[in-house]
């Protein structure tokens, strides 16, 4: 039996047979990916009362983050040049039930399946750089944006990768409600993709990720642009709170798994840290297999993936 295998029993075990919750699909990628960072979520909790205001136009117009796949590359944060084509097109595998999850095209829209966090069990699986070649494949749809969001407040690798250390952002936001979200977005120069650094640090950072505050944020992003994708880099789900605190809110998760590396019980370690009833999708990183292998079908969770 399979890592994903167990991992998806693992996750049937946990819901009621007709749980309407149930994952709307698995994805595995053998992909020849780089070390992994860690970054963060955000969420979407949107909550009847909370007024949902057009967008002010406060955007941020004094930066623009240069998206250069050269320095990108030799960061190994993108695959090389002769392997680029090959991981495209596994990474169009993965988001294509993910963009269907969120716009109900092509299959029922989750609620708040616009916000997808980005998981890993532990440290070195690979969700950073799946994380930021997911949100440059994303980009390249039509009709949607991309916003890739740093809530790895401790170790925020987007960030740092693009230049935004230093500025204003996720954690800011929360802390202050004087200051608009919107102000504190960052464009790219990849159309179609905008950049949400993590901000200013703060020992009480899990706390302002689970407040009322963060609810708020998310029925923004939701309401402002409903064509966008929220891609949220999030810290390992065993060590930290923060991404467990973002789970809440989401409305779908992509869990890395590194091929023969993680350990099968901190998958399942990882899984339990989510919590019942939660949309879970898994892709397999730094598989060995060979090129034109299979990936496992995009069914309901309660069925054993199967080749296709």
């Amino acid at each position: 039996m399979s890592l994903v295998e167990i991992a998806l029993k693992k996750i049937q075990a946990a819901r009621p047979p007709n749980d309407p919750s149930r994952p709307a699909g698995v994805a595995r990628a053998a992909a020849d990916a780089a070390p992994s960072l860690q970054a963060g979520t955000l969420d979407d909790t949107v909550e009847q009362e909370q007024p949902l205001l057009p967008e002010r136009p406060r955007h941020r117009t004094d930066k623009q983050i240069r998206v250069d796949r050269n320095v990108l590359r030799s960061m190994e944060m993108l695959p090389p040049e002769h392997q680029e084509r090959a991981l495209a097109d596994q990474f169009r595998q993965i988001k294509r039930p993910l963009i269907a999850n969120a716009t109900g095209r092509g299959g029922e829209k989750l609620p708040r399946g616009q916000f997808i966090m980005m998981g890993s069990a532990m440290p070195g699986e690979g969700k950073t750089f799946t994380s930021l070649n997911l949100a440059l494949s994303m980009a390249l749809e039509k009709d949607i944006s991309v916003l890739l969001v740093d809530a790895d407040v401790a170790k925020p690798h987007i960030s740092t990768i693009f230049g935004a250390a230093n500025e204003p952002g996720l954690l800011d936001v929360l802390r202050d409600e004087s200051i608009d979200l919107a102000s504190v977005i960052l464009p790219t120069d990849v159309p179609g993709l905008q950049i949400l650094p993590a901000g200013r640090r703060s020992e009480t950072a899990t706390e302002l990720l689970a407040s009322h505050r963060m609810d708020q944020l998310v029925a923004q992003l939701a309401a402002r642009d409903p064509a966008r994708i929220a891609l949220i880099d999030s810290p390992p789900l065993l060590l930290t709170t923060e991404s467990r605190a973002l789970a809440q809110s989401v409305g779908q998760v992509v869990l890395v798994v590194r091929a023969g590396i993680t350990p099968q019980q901190a998958v399942l370690d990882a899984i339990e840290k989510l919590g019942e009833g939660r949309p879970i999708s898994l892709v397999l990183n730094q598989s060995t297999a060979a090129p034109g292998g299979y990936y496992y079908g995009y069914g309901d969770a309660d069925r054993a993936p199967t080749p296709v």
